[in-house]
C-alpha cells in the first residue's frame, strides 16, 4: 500500500519543526503529527455531518491527553493506566479550545471534536506550545470550514532576551512566560504570567510571538494546499431566516430596549428581568399555532438587537449599562479576618462580584504532587476556585470541578504566586480557596484581590499586594471607533470584542488573559487597553490597602508554627528509626508533626506545632538524638537490660554504654539486680570509648560520694 502522507517543515529559534499529514488517523476529517526532537503531537479532528438542532453555539470539544508511554513512564495509580485528564492536560486543551473557536463561522453548528495527543515526549519540551499548531494543522487539512489557521508559541523573557518555544529548563529563569494565539493577521489569544514586568515588555513579547506564528501559519496553508479533501470545504446549511420577523421585532422592541439599557439599572437580575419581560410580551403576539416555529427566531432577532443597540450606545454616547464611565471602577468594599477559625480569611466585593477566599497553611507533607507524562514534581503554593449556581441566581446541581473552574483558579494561581516568598522565608505550603458568592462580572479578578488579603491577613509575607482587573473593548469596523471598559460586567463580556484580565503589583504585571472575537485588533488598541488597566489596578491596590496595607507581623495564635534544625545527613536514619518508630514518638509524646527532607549533605527538619512548648520538647529530643556523646559529660540516662557483669543504660536516644558492675558503687555488688533495674533513671558518667569497637563506658559510682575507709558497706 502505497501512502499519500505530505510533510512540511521550518525552522523555529534553531530548532525542525515538521507536519505531517496523510500517514496516521485517515478515517478523520482531518489529522496532522507535529514534531520537534522527540517529542510527537497527534491531533485529529471529526465533525458531525448534519448540524446540531436547536442549536445557536458552537458545539465544539477539545481534548488533549498525554501518555505515559510517550516518555517512557508507567500512569499512577491502581489500574495503571490513563483515566481522567489531569488539571494540566485540561488547561493546554482550553488554550486551544480559545484560540480555535473564534475562526468558525458564525453559523457552523456542527458537531466537532478535536484531540491533541502527545505520543512521543521529551522531558526538556513543552508540548503545550506545540499543541494548537497540530490541532490547526488538522482542520486546515481537513475539509471542515475554518476561517484559520491559527498557531500559538510561548515566548519567554530570560536574562534580558526574548526567547520563542525555549525548553523547560530555560524556563526556571524567565521573568516573563507567555502564550500567544494568532492568525497570519491578528492576535487571537493571549494567557501568561510575569514578575512585575511593564506594559511595553508585555506587547514586545506578543508582537515577537506574532512574527513566528505568521511562519507556522503559512506552512499549514502550503501542507493544505497539497492536500486533496482540504481543496473544497463542506457546505454549511443556511440557518432559517425570516427578515419580516426581524423588522417587525426592530420595530416594536427597539426603542424599549434603548429605554431599559439608558434607566442604568444596576441590579443584573432586575435588568435581565425587564429584558425577559419585553421579549415575553412580543411573543404574546404571536398566534398560537405560529409560536413554535418562530420562538427560536424570536430569542436570536431580540438578542442580535439588543446587543446592536446596547453596543451603539457605548461607542456613540459612551455610557454603560450601569451608567458608569468607560473607565469608571464599580463600588469595592473588603474586609479580613471574616472566619475566625481559618488561617487566613478575606471577603472582596467589587459591584455584584464577591469572593469569600482562605488561607490554609501546612507542611511539605501538604504538598501537591505533579506526576504527568512529562511535567513531575511538586507544589508548595495551591490556589482553588468555585464557582457555585447560587452565584449567578441559578439551580444547579454540584458535580466535579468545572474545567472553566480550573482555569480561572489556574490564571489567580499565577498572578499571586508571583509574590509569594521562596525558600526559607516561607517554610508552609499555602492553599487559597476561593468561593464566589455573586458574579457579574470577572469573578477570577475578585479571587486575585480577594486572595492578596487573605494572604495577608494570615501572615504571609507576599512581597507585594496583587490586584486584578477585567477590561473588555466594544468596536466597530466599518466606522474605526471603540471603546475600552474598565472592569466589565458579565453582559459587557457576552456583547463585547475582547475580554482581557491583567493583574499586578504597584510595579508590575503579574499575569494576563486575554480573549478576542474580532479581527485586526491593533498593538496601539493594546497598548492604549493596558494603560487604562494599569490605573484601575492601582485604584482598585488603594481600596485594598484601606482594609489591611500589609501582612500581619504575627501568625494567629491558632496557626501551626514551623521551626527548622538543620541536621548532618547521617543523622536523618536515627531520626526516623526503625520503621518510622523514633519519629512517630517524637510527634506523639510532643503533640507535634516532624517532617524531614534530605537535601545534598543534609536533613531539613521541619517541626510543626500551634505551641510553642511542644516544638522546644520535640527540638530537645532531636538534639539528644544527633549529640556525639563526650568523655566526661554526665547523662541522665536510662537502663534498658541488665546482665551478670553490668547494665546496658541509654545515655541519648539510640546511644547505649556499659555501666558494668564495679562502677555502679563503690562497695562490691554481688549482682546488679540489688541495685538496679530495667527502666531505672539514673546519673552516669561516660569515662571512656573503646578505641577499637567504640563503645562507651559508663561509671555511676564517680558520681557518688567516697566512703570512708574502712566502710565497707
Amino acid at each position: 500500500m502505497t501512502l499519500k502522507d505530505t510533510t512540511k517543515s521550518f525552522d523555529l529559534g534553531g530548532k525542525t519543526i515538521s507536519i505531517e499529514t496523510g500517514r496516521l488517523a485517515k478515517q478523520a476529517d482531518g489529522s496532522a503529527v507535529v514534531k520537534m526532537g522527540n517529542t510527537m503531537l497527534l491531533a485529529t479532528v471529526v465533525a458531525s455531518k448534519e448540524p446540531m438542532e436547536g442549536v445557536d453555539f458552537l458545539p465544539l470539544t477539545v481534548e488533549y491527553k498525554e501518555k505515559y508511554a510517550a516518555t517512557g513512564k508507567f500512569p499512577g495509580g491502581f489500574f495503571k493506566r490513563e483515566a481522567r485528564p489531569s488539571e494540566y492536560e485540561i488547561l493546554i486543551a482550553r488554550l486551544v479550545d480559545r484560540a480555535l473557536r473564534p475562526l468558525f463561522p458564525d453559523n457552523y453548528h456542527y458537531n466537532t471534536q478535536v484531540i491533541i495527543t502527545l505520543i512521543s515526549g521529551d522531558k526538556d519540551v513543552a508540548p503545550d506550545a506545540l499543541a494548537a499548531l497540530a490541532a490547526s494543522s488538522a482542520i486546515t487539512a481537513s475539509n471542515i470550514p475554518f476561517n484559520g489557521p491559527i498557531s500559538e508559541v510561548r515566548v519567554a523573557k530570560i536574562n534580558g532576551d526574548y526567547m520563542v518555544n525555549p525548553d523547560i529548563p530555560e524556563l526556571e529563569n524567565a521573568t516573563l512566560d507567555l502564550m500567544v494565539a494568532a492568525t497570519l493577521d491578528n492576535i487571537v489569544m493571549v494567557e501568561g504570567e510575569m514578575k512585575e514586568v511593564q506594559e511595553e515588555e508585555m506587547v514586545e513579547a506578543i508582537n515577537i510571538a506574532h512574527e513566528a506564528i505568521k511562519i507556522q501559519c503559512q506552512v499549514q496553508l502550503d501542507l493544505a494546499s497539497e492536500v486533496e479533501k482540504a481543496q473544497v470545504k463542506r457546505a454549511i446549511e443556511p440557518e432559517a431566516e425570516d427578515e419580516e420577523l426581524k423588522e417587525k421585532i426592530t420595530q416594536a422592541l427597539g426603542d424599549k430596549i434603548y429605554d431599559i439599557a439608558k434607566s442604568f439599572i444596576n441590579d443584573k437580575k432586575q435588568r435581565n428581568e425587564k429584558f425577559d419581560e419585553l421579549k415575553n410580551g412580543f411573543l404574546e403576539t404571536i398566534p398560537e399555532e405560529e409560536l413554535e416555529e418562530k420562538e427560536p427566531l424570536i430569542g436570536k432577532y431580540f438578542h442580535d438587537l439588543m446587543k446592536d443597540i446596547i453596543r451603539k450606545m457605548v461607542l456613540y454616547e459612551k455610557v454603560r449599562l450601569d451608567g458608569r464611565k468607560l473607565d469608571e471602577i464599580r463600588d469595592i468594599w473588603c474586609e479580613v479576618d471574616y472566619l475566625p477559625a481559618a488561617h487566613g480569611s478575606a471577603i472582596f466585593t467589587r459591584g455584584e462580584t464577591q469572593s469569600l477566599v482562605t488561607t490554609t497553611l501546612g507542611t511539605k507533607l501538604d504538598e501537591q504532587v505533579i506526576d504527568g507524562a512529562v511535567i513531575e514534581g511538586t507544589s508548595n503554593f495551591i490556589l482553588h476556585y468555585n464557582f457555585p449556581g447560587f452565584s449567578t441566581g441559578e439551580a444547579k446541581p454540584i458535580r466535579g470541578t468545572s474545567r472553566r473552574e480550573i482555569g480561572h483558579g489556574n490564571l489567580a494561581m499565577r498572578a499571586l504566586k508571583q509574590v509569594i516568598p521562596n525558600g526559607d522565608e516561607n517554610p508552609y505550603t499555602i492553599r487559597v480557596v476561593s468561593d464566589i458568592l455573586e458574579s457579574n462580572g470577572s469573578s477570577s479578578m475578585a479571587t486575585v484581590c480577594g486572595g492578596t488579603l487573605a494572604l495577608m491577613d494570615a501572615g504571609i509575607k507576599i512581597k507585594s499586594p496583587v490586584s486584578g482587573i477585567a477590561m473588555g473593548m466594544i468596536s466597530d469596523a466599518e466606522t474605526g471607533k471603540y471603546a475600552i471598559l474598565s472592569d466589565i460586567l458579565g453582559d459587557e463580556d457576552h456583547l463585547g470584542d475582547m475580554d482581557f484580565k491583567v493583574t499586578g503589583t504597584s510595579k508590575g504585571i503579574t499575569a494576563c488573559q486575554m480573549d478576542i472575537k474580532v479581527e485586526g485588533l491593533s498593538f496601539d488598541v493594546l497598548k492604549e487597553a493596558l494603560e487604562q488597566a494599569k490605573k484601575g489596578r492601582l485604584h482598585i491596590l488603594e481600596k485594598m490597602k484601606e482594609t489591611i496595607a500589609e501582612p500581619r507581623m504575627d501568625f494567629k495564635d491558632h496557626v501551626p508554627r514551623i521551626e527548622k534544625m538543620l541536621v548532618n545527613r547521617e543523622f536523618i536514619g536515627a531520626i526516623i528509626g526503625p520503621s518510622g518508630k523514633v519519629i512517630q514518638e517524637i510527634q506523639r509524646e510532643t503533640n507535634t508533626t516532624v517532617v524531614i527532607q534530605e537535601e545534598g549533605e543534609y536533613g531539613i527538619v521541619d517541626i510543626v506545632s500551634s505551641d510553642k512548648q511542644s516544638i522546644d520538647k520535640a527540638k530537645e529530643r532531636i538534639k539528644k538524638i544527633i549529640a556525639i556523646p563526650e568523655v566526661g559529660e554526665i547523662y541522665n540516662g536510662t537502663v534498658k537490660n541488665i546482665t551478670s557483669f553490668g547494665a546496658f543504660v541509654e545515655i541519648l536516644p539510640g546511644k547505649e554504654g556499659l555501666l558494668h558492675i564495679s562502677e555502679i558503687e563503690w562497695r562490691r555488688l554481688k549482682d546488679v539486680e540489688s541495685v538496679l533495674k530495667v527502666g531505672d533513671e539514673i546519673e552516669v558518667k561516660l569515662i571512656g570509648v573503646d578505641n577499637k569497637t567504640g563503645k562507651l563506658k559508663l561509671s555511676r559510682k564517680v558520681l557518688l560520694k567516697r566512703p570512708d575507709k574502712g566502710d565497707n558497706g
